[in-house]
């Protein structure tokens, strides 16, 4: 047996990745489960983007190596929906991602030394922390809870940064609690990050999901002396699959993730990133169109949370709803259940950090029929 380097050691499996198999497993044995805990974007995307990847793949040089840069059309029609859709730009370039995801890990390879930390959120994306920790740095948690609105405390902030904090991240629109921007506290944390050099990563890929307007770090003041912001076309536009992304920053940040991109990539598929700057070109109708849709499947949910006897907040935006157990419920153990009585599947809150415990995260990424079918289970079982 060849022994592993010791990063892996310190990282699992993606617990979505294992819940999936036990899941496919279940459907092979003709169990009729309904998956609703994943943020995969299950509506086609707008039909310019077909055009555009049918059109692109014909050119001469579709199937060349392109550049690492991106197209420059790419490039300016992403800083383009930026100065658009937050009313920001001044002092800050772009530059494309292979996903957002792809970000995290060469932001954090970027910026982190062995042993300096990051501050997690926790609850939070669980990505942030196994990067970090790829990256031979150390998770730092930051507490969220409801009694705060899930958002960051200055005062504990304090009591965790140290000379050896080097990033933050923070993602609002929230997931997994959906919970808004609030521009007076997350202020408090980039005048923080300003006062302790700390860089401050804001992951946004929900900013135009069931939102009454698109929120940027870069709106608040100095956040681009220290500030990076990660988009991704995969949910708005329903083109997970494409992987396409961009981050948003001043041009000596950006250059040190190209440093670490640049190593580890060699450019992305020309028609993908035609397909990106067709979509990005006319936004606005296409979002509202979306958010209908979403909107209605989110009363559904909430009605399926009635009749499971949990509660909720509605003043979140987001592709999730994120709902509360009755007291003393394991996360765990209460969605294991509802999967084996009602065959249907909601993510525990735990995997998101222990302060998702006593709550459960629905995706939105289902049809409407679904939903109904999951509500009249869970009613027929009840009743």
């Amino acid at each position: 047996m060849i022994a592993t380097a010791q990063r892996i050691q310190q990282v699992e499996e993606y617990y979505f990745s294992r819940k999936l198999r036990e899941i496919r497993e279940l459907i092979a044995q003709g169990k009729p489960i309904i998956n609703l805990g994943i943020g995969s974007p299950d509506l086609p995307p707008d039909e310019k983007v077909r055009q555009a990847l049918v059109e692109a793949i014909s050119e001469p040089k579709a199937f060349s190596y392109q550049s690492y840069q991106g197209i420059p059309t790419l490039t300016e029609s992403f800083m383009e929906f930026v100065k658009n859709e937050f009313a920001v730009g001044e002092g800050l370039e772009c530059m494309p991602l292979q996903g957002s995801k792809k970000g995290i890990t060469d932001i954090s390879l970027a910026f982190l030394n062995p042993d300096e930390e990051a501050l997690i959120p926790n609850p939070g994306y669980p990505t942030y922390a196994a990067v970090t920790r790829l990256a031979e740095g150390k998770s730092i948690y930051y507490s969220l809870s409801e009694v705060n609105n899930w958002l960051p405390s200055i005062e504990e902030l304090e009591g965790l940064v140290t000379e050896k904090t080097k990033i933050m991240w923070i993602n609002y629109p929230h997931m997994p609690t959906g919970a808004s921007p609030e521009k007076d506290a997350l202020q408090q944390v980039v005048d923080f990050c300003i006062d302790n050099h700390i860089l401050l990563v804001n992951d946004n890929p929900y900013a135009h999901i069931l939102t009454e307007k698109a929120f940027s770090i870069f709106q608040l003041k100095g956040a681009e002396k220290i500030g990076i912001e990660l988009h991704s076309m995969s949910k708005t536009f329903n083109m997970a699959g494409c992987r396409i992304g961009f981050a948003v920053a001043k041009k000596e940040l950006l250059n040190a993730i190209t440093k670490v991109s640049t190593q580890m990539e060699s450019g992305m598929f020309l028609p993908q990133q035609e397909a990106a700057i067709a979509v990005l070109k006319a936004p606005t109708k296409w979002i509202e169109n979306l958010n209908m849709t979403y909107a209605k499947r989110r009363e559904l949910v909430w009605q399926l949370c009635d009749v499971l006897g949990i509660e909720y907040t509605k003043n979140t935006g987001g592709l999730f709803v994120w709902a509360k157990l009755p007291e003393g419920k394991n996360a765990e153990e209460w969605s294991d259940e509802v999967l084996y009585k009602h065959n249907f599947f909601i993510t525990p809150g735990t995997v998101f950090g222990s302060n998702g415990e006593g709550y459960v995260r629905f995706s939105l990424c289902q049809n409407e029929s679904e939903f109904a079918t999951c509500i009249q289970r869970v009613k027929e079982q009840e009743s």
